[in-house]
């Protein structure tokens, strides 16, 4: 695993021939949905983009970087708008039916939950939820590498113009995160850089 995650890079230039393969986004689907998230509530989802008109769109909404142009796919991290009573119940009622857990063994914590996230503002909200999309943003990074799928996570996107392109609102979800995905190009330079990392023992304390 730790060679997969020196293979990695961000990757700035892919190779617009190129396309994952089907089973292969599959896996990339299965890894976001598998993503902890605080409590377990999933206030994600993800948007898969193949088509090359819709990342051309994009493209000029992600200040013309050619990542989102050139990648096989376009995977768009987003948050949840609203997390209230009846998200928090929809999660509970999963749990009792694939767990068969009963009312009486969840219900103090679920009680727990729609009473704390009742109190909650909205943007504590969606900072708590923006939280949850770099867990799924670092589970996608690592199975990518492991599967020797080159990525580019980014941040530097125009999230409202996102938001109108993708019909985002209309579905109660805004853009978090943006991560093209193929295969590195032969003259990206930056695929045979170095990393430049602290040493550990700058970044690791140990007792």
């Amino acid at each position: 695993m730790i060679d997969a995650l020196e293979w990695r890079y961000a990757t700035k230039k892919f190779d617009d021939t190129k396309r994952i393969d089907s089973s292969k986004v599959e896996m990339l689907k299965k890894a976001f949905n598998l993503t902890p998230t605080s409590y377990g509530l999933q206030p994600l989802r993800l948007v898969v983009i193949k088509e090359q008109e819709l990342k051309d769109k994009l493209f000029e909404s992600s200040y013309n970087q050619i990542q989102v142009k050139s990648a096989s796919h376009v995977l768009v991290i987003c948050t949840e708008n609203i997390v209230d009573e009846p998200f928090i119940n929809h999660n509970f009622e999963l749990q009792k039916e694939i767990r068969n857990a009963k009312d009486e063994t969840v219900k103090s914590f679920r009680e727990f939950l729609i009473k704390d996230f009742g109190k909650k503002s909205d943007q504590d909200i969606k900072k708590w939820a923006i939280n949850q999309a770099y867990l799924a943003l670092g589970n996608l990074l690592t199975i990518c590498a492991a599967e020797k799928i080159d990525a580019c996570p980014m941040e530097g996107f125009d999230s409202a113009a996102y938001d109108r392109i993708l019909n985002l609102n209309e579905k109660g979800i805004s853009s978090a995160l943006v991560v093209p995905v193929g295969y590195r190009a032969e003259d990206d330079k930056f695929a045979s850089f170095q990393k430049v990392r602290r040493p550990q023992t700058e970044t690791i304390i140990e007792y």
